[in-house]
């Protein structure tokens, strides 16, 4: 019998402390928040490791020696391929399909294929090569999908490159520059983990009831499409969209603020003072805005971020920055959020695996406020 009383109510489950875990951390120093992957802070791996090291270090606990670096990127590279049934079906998919209801059915797809596909829930070391595979191939699938959206024939990876890299040659046709690549990449790391957000906790309670990782990771990926949780970043960049340019922005901030206009792209459920992400990708914004020889859209969104976070106290949150960055990278809107998804199944497949490491059933209580008890009548006497 549950000791849990009903005076312990706690909406959304704001503040309730329900898992262990060894993958991040968003204390900080001091109660201010911060981010951590397995002990490293945000802002050191942000200067120092690809998304394969932050990868590697999500999965295995530690960051790669070189060798095991060369070893993962092997593996890596070697799962890029997705089954050509998933690409007919995404030229199956009707054109108004949302893209993250596509990438939620590719996951699925991916599963009958994988080579441990009827291997133990609990197996870990089959997790791992799992987890490995989804990141290899999700950003196959994601890039396959869209092309296919845009009328066009998918391209096949490219074992040259890094997955950055790589990703955006399959997208867009072309290799990306240095600095591009970089920037990318960079996102991508900062995506790749962020504690017991929504999607996670998804993704921690279907493992928990002892489901596959590639269950999980659809439950992760539904999840992540609901507009309270992914999205954030598409929304920001139609705030750009809507102001138009750099001239109109002090007067546009002006008018949404009286308005009491939500601002989407600000705020955020734990950092309070700030999100350490957002300042590290700004930086790389301004990189790549510098070398296309466009800054307009860095010029219309300093006026905005400094009257939100002066006036309403809401620093910018990381999708304010990665929107443009995305605009500059030459990709579509629609496919910001399946972007997200694609970096954050590291995150994701390091809670299963730690969930089913050590696994207990997740089984909250709720608060009963519907009528008291009652006996049931005949039906000739009810009414």
């Amino acid at each position: 019998m549950s000791s849990a009383s009903e005076d312990n109510f706690f909406p959304g489950l704001e503040g309730v402390v329900s898992n262990e875990t060894a993958i991040a951390d968003m204390q900080g120093t001091e109660g201010q928040g911060g981010l951590a992957y397995r002990g490293y802070a945000i802002e050191d791996l942000a200067e120092k490791v690809s998304y394969e090291e932050a990868a590697f270090l999500l999965l295995h606990g530690d960051l790669p020696t070189q060798s095991q670096l060369d070893e993962f990127n092997g593996r890596l590279r070697a799962s890029r391929s997705i089954p050509d049934s998933l690409v007919s079906l995404f030229r199956a998919v009707p054109s108004n399909v949302h893209p993250m209801d596509t990438l939620r059915t590719g996951v699925s797809v991916l599963a009958h294929y994988d080579q441990d596909v009827n291997a133990d829930p609990k197996d870990h070391d089959a997790n791992v090569r799992k987890a490995e595979r989804l990141i290899a191939q999700m950003a196959t699938a994601v890039a396959a999908a869209a092309r296919i959206a845009r009328g066009q024939d998918p391209i096949a990876p490219r074992a040259d490159l890094s997955h950055a890299a790589n990703f955006l040659y399959m997208l867009n046709g072309s290799e990306p520059s240095p600095a591009e690549t970089d920037a990318f990449d960079l996102s991508l790391t900062l995506y790749a983990e962020h504690e017991l957000n929504a999607s996670t906790f998804a993704a921690r309670v279907t493992a928990s009831t002892l489901s596959d990782i590639h269950s999980a990771i659809v439950s992760a990926v539904g999840t992540l499409k609901g507009a309270l949780h992914g999205g954030a970043n598409e929304r920001s960049w139609e705030v750009l969209e809507r102001v138009g340019a750099p001239d109109h922005a002090e007067q546009w901030i002006k008018d949404a603020l009286a308005r009491k206009e939500r601002i989407m792209g600000f705020g955020h459920r734990v950092y309070k003072t700030g999100d350490p992400r957002a300042v590290i990708l700004k930086r790389h914004c301004q990189l790549v805005a510098k070398e296309i020889g466009d800054d307009r859209w860095e010029r219309t969104a300093e006026p905005i971020e400094r009257a939100v976070t002066e006036q309403k106290g809401l620093p910018p949150n990381v999708d304010w920055p990665s929107a443009r960055l995305y605009h500059y990278l030459k990709i579509e809107v629609p496919i910001y959020t399946p972007i997200f998804a694609m970096a954050r199944v590291a995150g994701w497949a390091a809670h299963v695996i730690e969930q089913l490491d050590s696994n207990r059933l997740m089984r909250p209580r709720a608060r009963y406020v519907g009528a008291p008890q009652r006996s049931v009548k005949p039906i000739t006497e009810r009414g």
